[in-house]
């Protein structure tokens, strides 16, 4: 299916937005009227440059307040649809947007706009105009997409049909599934948008925080798979108003869009291969990749389709996600300031120097399942390193490494070049939004991609490691710079599989802080993305925001013991946490007491249980964290960050 995106959706002069949606990749553009207005070029100086571009301009947007009205108001109404008919042939473009009626003076009669929505399609039909009625969310009169389609039907013109918006559907709770019951070719356009779920008015929810499909809540792939199951051939579209997009760099934002479209278009593929209906009540699993079977009636689930009517339009399909299994390792990259403090950390929690890279200024450091390559004086391996000890890249395990990379390859992710030997593994890795690298490695590595063969270089003492308390990683915190934080979590979703939370957001001592986890069932790899929401501060400063790796055990007393111990002492967390914990849980006061002792903190949840303990920041923005999880805790400790965040602002201010 061919793809496309409103103007609305991405900053700069039109001419901007053009050559970002054709550099990305998109088919073409919806224009939206007030970006042609503010444009030095004539219409027709707009669609000889859509055409060099590869663009074709597929819809004009929007004309409001037309129906409902008197006949003196009418007759306007249409020498101002007249006007923009003329505009539109040279344009280029054939089917204009028309949303239902918000003005107070309107009336809600159904046979009056019916009957005036068919002399619009009259009036548009010499200059070869299709128009495309939606309801608006928040509509006067007509605010469901039903309602809508009983007024198309009604006014009964070969030249009026209905334009489908998932927000305005959606986020009104209106049931996707009758849109099988509209003939396809009476669908003109499609219009999509995700958005996370929000208790405000819905026309402040529209205009402001919009997303690309996968960065919100709204079942996406369930109601694009009704619209195509009825029989819509058109593009997808994405409209999509959102205050960081519209003032963020177009190609990055365009390529992100392009990006949710292919991730949309795939999921959506799958849901129809998983279950094909032959029968009533008879189904059976479609083969992987079987597109051609005979649609099945269905109810409203995701990507489900009629029992008649035509065959579904053809999907893009991307290579199988091959999902990440877990960490390999975690790279920290150290200036040489800073490589003492982070080496002593490391040994203090019980990590022992064992090898170095046969030809790079990498050493690997091993405590229990968890692996750390500290690269010591070339720590310029992602595009944003920042100066400061910093996590620059995350080796993830997966079945196929190769796979991953296609599919990582085509939603966009910039490869990324590697200086290496010959007789060095030929690890893949792509760039995350922030700058990070990640690497594909195998779990069942041949000897191309055996990356622990590359540390060939022994360390004296260096498989002493009795006293090793650790598990694995448990977890990493990426700070993330605020335009890219939903970049982020689609970028890690459809790369790596792994799925986002519901979000929170924590009072720091600076301002409020977003905050989004990313895992694959709750189990690792577990990926904490955090983004200032002001852009200020110490979060948000030239070197980018406070990044972490968490390490798990199974005695988070014993480990703290330990680090004590090797001379490093915890991040100090105020007598008042504990005061108020002894209050507020039923811990035993020796508990909470030992606690005290060791900077650990505590949550739970139902019958789960964390407890958990940080260092000290080893470089302005990096710092380590131990936990401990019983009883089916599946959190990150996320009441304690406010309390963390202070106490790290104090450590700093002394």
């Amino acid at each position: 299916m061919r793809r496309s995106i409103a103007t609305v959706s991405l900053s700069g002069t039109l001419e901007e937005k053009l050559r970002a949606a054709a550099r990305a990749g998109f088919d073409g553009v919806e224009i939206f009227e007030n970006d042609l207005i503010g444009s030095a070029l004539a219409p027709r100086d707009v669609r000889d440059l859509a055409e060099s571009l590869g663009l074709t301009i597929d819809l004009y947007q929007p004309f409001r307040d037309f129906e409902g009205v008197d006949e003196a108001r009418l007759e306007h109404n249409l020498r101002r649809a007249e006007a923009k008919f003329a505009l539109m042939v040279e344009l280029g473009v054939d089917v204009m947007l028309v949303c239902s009626s918000v003005a107070a003076d309107s009336a809600g009669d159904d046979a009056l706009a019916a009957a005036q929505l068919r002399r619009l399609a009259e009036t548009a039909a010499p200059y070869g105009v299709r128009i495309a009625y939606e309801a608006l969310a928040w509509g006067r009169w007509v605010d469901d997409y039903r309602h809508a389609w009983r007024l198309v039907r009604e006014a009964d013109h070969p030249g009026l049909g209905v334009c489908l918006d998932s927000f305005h559907i959606l986020s009104r709770g209106h049931d996707p599934s009758a849109i099988r019951d509209i003939p396809g070719e009476r669908i003109f356009f499609l219009q999509l948008a995700d958005a996370p779920l929000m208790p405000m008015d819905v026309l402040h929810w529209s205009r402001h925080h919009r997303c690309f499909p996968g960065q919100g809540a709204f079942d996406l792939t369930g109601f694009t798979g009704h619209v195509l199951a009825a029989g819509y051939e058109g593009p997808l579209s994405l409209e999509v108003f959102n205050d960081v997009f519209r003032a963020a760099d177009p190609e990055r934002t365009a390529a992100d869009a392009l990006r949710s479209l292919a991730v949309l278009e795939d999921e959506t593929a799958r849901a129809r291969d998983r279950e094909v209906q032959v029968g009533a009540g008879e189904t059976r699993v479609a083969e992987p990749g079987d597109d051609r079977g005979e649609p099945g009636r269905a109810g409203p689930g995701r990507g489900e389709a009629p029992a008649s009517g035509p065959a579904p339009a053809a999907l893009t399909r991307l290579p199988a996600p091959t999902r990440a299994q877990g960490y390999a390792f975690v790279e920290i990259a150290a200036p040489e300031h800073a490589v003492p403090g982070v080496r002593a950390a490391l040994a203090s929690l019980g990590f022992r120097h064992t090898r170095d890279h046969r030809s790079k200024p990498v050493q690997l450091w091993c405590g229990g399942g968890a692996r750390v390559l500290l690269n010591a004086t070339d720590p310029q391996l992602g595009h944003t390193w920042s100066g400061d000890a910093a996590v620059t890249a995350l080796g993830v395990d997966v079945a196929d490494a190769d796979a991953a990379m296609r599919r990582a390859e085509r939603l966009l992710a910039p490869p990324l070049p590697r200086r290496r030997d010959p007789a060095e593994a030929d690890l893949r890795a792509v760039a995350a939004p922030d700058g990070t690298s990640i690497f594909f490695c195998a779990q069942d590595p041949d000897e191309r991609q055996d990356w622990l063969s590359d540390f060939t270089v022994p360390v004296a003492g260096g498989d002493d490691a009795a006293r090793v308390a650790l598990g694995g990683i448990d977890h990493v915190g990426l700070f993330q710079p605020f335009d890219h934080f939903d970049e982020a979590s689609l970028f890690y979703r459809s790369v790596l599989g792994l799925e986002p939370d519901d979000g929170i957001e924590l009072a720091a001592p600076d301002g409020m802080v977003r905050s989004r986890a990313m895992s694959r069932d709750g189990a690792a790899p577990r990926i904490a993305l955090n983004a200032s929401l002001l852009g200020r501060g110490p979060y948000e400063d030239v070197r980018g925001g406070p990044q972490h790796v968490a390490f798990a055990c199974d005695d988070v007393f014993a480990v703290a013991r330990a680090m004590r111990t090797h001379g490093f002492e915890p991040l100090r967390i105020p007598d008042n946490y504990y005061a108020d914990l002894a209050c507020r849980t039923d811990l035993e006061p020796l508990a909470v007491e030992r606690m005290r002792e060791y900077g650990i903190l505590y949550d739970r949840v139902g019958e789960g249980e964390f407890r958990h303990f940080y260092t000290p920041m080893l470089d302005g923005r990096l710092f380590l964290e131990v936990v401990q999880r019983t009883g089916g805790y599946a959190g990150y400790g996320s009441a304690n960050s406010p309390f963390r965040m202070a106490a790290q602002r104090a450590e700093a201010s002394r």
